[in-house]
């Protein structure tokens, strides 16, 4: 009977030898193996041009190996020698030299190459970087090229003069749909909510903010609501006129009072209602009445909501040259640049003009496929 291979006893080998094997079992001791304890070792690199130390045919698992390089080569890695670790049977990094004269991959703070190729760069490689939204590359470069082993010039990215700090905290509100960081970039607009219980002004429950020029707009400010008397006229219990208490007739007030930028698009018994034009917002209730002294209510203002885009007096990132256009408040646009795939996102926030850096972008492209009838 082979009790090394039917057994379900723990045994334990004494004596071996080819034709006789000696087992000591103990009963009732079922023999486990765990996978998740097994570990492979890894072989001896292959390293051309280089060296380790100590020399082995194989290292054990979370081994750390130092190697260097021969004359006129370097480590793939800063520094004149290097360490690869082994993790179960696999070289990380795998050690490899290079030569001399290449350039390992820089690590900007607030940065990320336009095409990353590598860990490293054959010498004479010119690379070009994007600093993140709330930075700009110092001295606005963004390139710099392998030399000799160095990158010139060293690429930074430092704090944008244009971008805002953390948010203000306001009383009864908090930021919705963004997680906490202490940095914005310029024409950021945050949206606030107000707790439940609390309003802004006009009733709405959600404001925004916008980060221009190292500021950020006034915040809103969260009231406790309170529920007003119902307005409607005539006495009926279904009525819909939205006038103020003790109006009267619109005829009364005689001539329609002219809002500028602004049209009436709805003319009641007992209000009148207003729509500014396109590119103009409206400040102010839109909806008019006559009081019992023959006067108007307030009329809505209708303030410009767009950004003239002249090429002749803005002040434009490197690179972007566009066309005199208007841009609608709030709105975004993307600008082609004079180089391909780049582009810059504008952004007009309370009549003013902000752009980005010429970027790196992946180009999309969608084709109008025939169909089948």
């Amino acid at each position: 009977f082979n009790w090394a291979l039917r057994s379900p006893w723990l045994c334990s080998t004494l004596i071996s030898n080819q034709k006789n094997v000696l087992f000591h079992c103990s009963a009732f001791l079922p023999l486990t193996v765990s996978a998740q304890s097994t570990t492979e070792s890894c072989p001896a690199p292959r390293l051309e041009a280089g060296y380790w130390v100590p020399v082995q045919d194989f290292y054990k698992h979370e081994t750390k190996l130092p190697y260097a390089c021969n004359k006129g080569r370097k480590p793939a890695a800063e520094g004149w020698w290097a360490t690869s670790t082994c993790l179960n049977g696999i070289w990380s990094p795998q050690p490899q030299c290079i030569d001399e004269k290449a350039c390992i991959a820089a690590d900007i703070a607030n940065a990320k190459y336009t095409e990353q190729q590598g860990s490293w760069y054959e010498d004479g490689h010119t690379i070009r970087i994007t600093c993140n939204e709330e930075y700009d590359p110092k001295g606005w470069k963004d390139t710099a090229k392998c030399i000799d082993g160095k990158w010139s010039p060293v690429l930074v990215c430092e704090k944008s003069l244009r971008a805002c700090g953390a948010p203000p905290q306001i009383p009864h509100a908090v930021i919705i749909l963004q997680g906490y960081q202490d940095l914005f970039a310029a024409g950021t607009e945050l949206q606030y909510e107000c707790e439940d219980g609390y309003t802004v002004e006009g009733g709405d429950t959600k404001t925004s903010i916008h980060c221009i020029a190292r500021k950020w707009t006034d915040g809103p400010v969260c009231s406790k609501w309170a529920s007003r008397p119902g307005t409607g006229h005539g006495g009926g219990s279904a009525g819909s006129g939205t006038q103020a208490e003790g109006g009267v007739s619109v005829e009364r007030c005689g001539e329609y009072p002219q809002v500028q930028n602004g049209d009436v698009v709805l003319v009641d018994a007992l209000f009148l209602r207003y729509q500014c034009n396109s590119y103009y917002t409206q400040v102010g209730s839109d909806t008019v009445t006559c009081h019992n002294n023959d006067s108007w209510s307030q009329l809505p203002v209708c303030q410009v909501a767009f950004c003239a885009l002249d090429p002749t007096t803005a002040l434009f990132p490197r690179g972007l040259k566009p066309e005199p256009q208007y841009i609608k408040e709030g709105e975004e646009k993307f600008l082609p640049c004079i180089w391909r795939y780049y582009s810059s996102r504008v952004r007009c926030i309370n009549g003013e003009i902000y752009f980005t850096r010429c970027k790196y972008i992946r180009m999309l492209f969608t084709f109008n496929l025939p169909q089948c009838s």
